[in-house]
């Protein structure tokens, strides 16, 4: 047998061998690629080197400020002036609660970029106040899960970041503004689906809409809001690199949640950097490994081998597509989000773009695939988190979920086949030269 066969079967079958056996996925990646570095008689100290050229990266740095920004807001008061404001723009609506809960998401989620975060900030308070209010515990549940994946295609999100750095010549600003019509459209179509389950299960309603309450609750937000603006208006008009603009943005929340909501206190402070440091080492020792992954799998040629294997079974280039999001799909499953990220993109994105795909629409793309394996088993870490915030066992909130997950990949679908959803923004704002 080839060398180069055997090489591929050492590196992905002891990868998902260690995945079956519930290794750390970084762990994983890691002795993978060691095993499959000392078979082939690589220099070892080649594994040393790559994973510090992985995490020396100026846009890297832009990570850690976003995941921090995000929980400094979290913190800081900001999930409950979102949930006022929420209420005041939606509540009104038959089953309003699930209403807020979608468009208080889709606010969060720009600050915070996780889908997690989310999850357990806004779950935390919404869902006790649904189930107080006559709504069954697992629609609360995952009405907050399947709206916290809004959170990583409305910008800023440092998955996109990640999978900018990794794609290589891809716009940050043209992959935020890429997704900001795909997250309305997702939360748009979730609360189509609330507000039907609402009339049927015969949920309340709010209080009456007033203009005057929506003014007040938007003064009393606008203040978290701005870390957005400033995020997205720096890094599109290029005041800002990404990593400038997370700066930026760490800095404001702070002001903002010290000295205008006065929530944030030094105590909160020290529990916002412990849980910020615990998110990022695992980030970066995921983003090190997988640099030693990806480079072997580019080594071993297996993104020509996948894209031969593909295009042999067909040249229709949206049979293609199909196939690719089954792909992420299936990897959202069983494999942490920034990993796939870091380890399949350097092997789909040549595919995707073989088949006409814009970087850009294929990266949006990505991401909701795999924002979607997030609230599923048995890697699901937003669905471990709604879960243990909510109470209901996981069994039971999987059963529930079907209907949340085929209006989320009926979205896919639409994103997909229909370029301008992802491309119009982009293509209007930050045209790329010569197209």
């Amino acid at each position: 047998m080839d060398v180069n066969i055997i090489a591929i079967l050492i590196l992905i079958g002891s990868f998902f061998i260690m995945l079956i056996c519930r290794f750390p996925i970084a762990f994983a990646i890691g002795v993978s690629s060691l095993l499959t570095t000392m078979y082939l008689g690589l220099p070892l100290m080649q594994i040393a080197q790559l994973m510090v050229k992985g995490v020396n990266v100026f846009t890297l740095m832009a990570v850690p400020f976003f995941i921090i920004a995000g929980e400094i807001m979290g913190a800081g008061g900001i999930s409950k002036r979102l949930i006022n404001l929420s209420n005041a723009l939606v509540g009104w609506l038959r089953g309003g609660l699930g209403m807020v809960n979608i468009v208080a998401s889709m606010f969060f989620g720009g600050i915070s970029g996780s889908s997690t975060a989310d999850t357990a900030s806004l779950g935390t308070i919404l869902i006790p106040m649904m189930r107080e209010q006559g709504y069954d515990d697992e629609f609360s549940t995952n009405i907050t899960m399947a709206s916290s994946v809004q959170g990583l295609l409305i910008p800023p999100s440092h998955n996109m970041v990640m999978y900018a750095m990794v794609a290589g010549s891809v716009s940050i600003g043209r992959l935020f503004l890429g997704g900001i019509i795909p997250g309305i459209t997702l939360g748009i179509a979730l609360m189509i689906y609330s507000y039907i389950l609402a009339v049927k299960r015969k949920y309340p309603k709010g209080d009456p809409f007033d203009i005057k309450h929506v003014l007040k609750t938007l003064a009393d937000s606008i203040w978290g809001l701005v870390t957005v603006i400033i995020v997205v208006f720096g890094v599109v008009t290029g005041v800002f690199t990404a990593t400038e603009s997370a700066a930026i943005a760490v800095i404001w929340s702070m002001f903002v949640s010290f000295f205008i909501y006065k929530e944030l206190t030094l105590a909160k402070m020290w529990r916002v950097f412990e849980r910020s440091l615990g998110t990022l080492a695992i980030v970066m020792i995921l983003i090190s490994t997988s640099q030693v992954f990806g480079w072997l799998m580019t080594y071993l040629k297996m993104p020509e081998l996948v894209a031969n294997a593909i295009t042999s079974m067909t040249d229709n280039k949206y049979i293609i597509i199909f196939i690719l999001n089954i792909t992420m799909l299936l990897l959202g499953t069983i494999m942490d989000m920034s990993a796939i990220i870091l380890v399949a993109t350097p092997i789909l994105l040549p595919i995707a773009v073989g088949a006409g795909l814009d970087p850009v629409h294929f990266g949006v793309i990505m991401i909701l695939n795999l924002g979607i394996g997030l609230i599923t088993p048995p890697v699901g870490g937003t669905l471990f988190v709604g879960s243990a915030v909510s109470g209901v066992p996981i069994e039971k909130l999987i059963k529930t979920l079907l209907p949340f997950f085929a209006v989320m990949i009926i979205v896919l679908l639409i994103i997909t086949y229909i370029p301008g959803i992802v491309m119009f923004i982009p293509d209007l704002v930050m045209p790329v030269m010569g197209s």
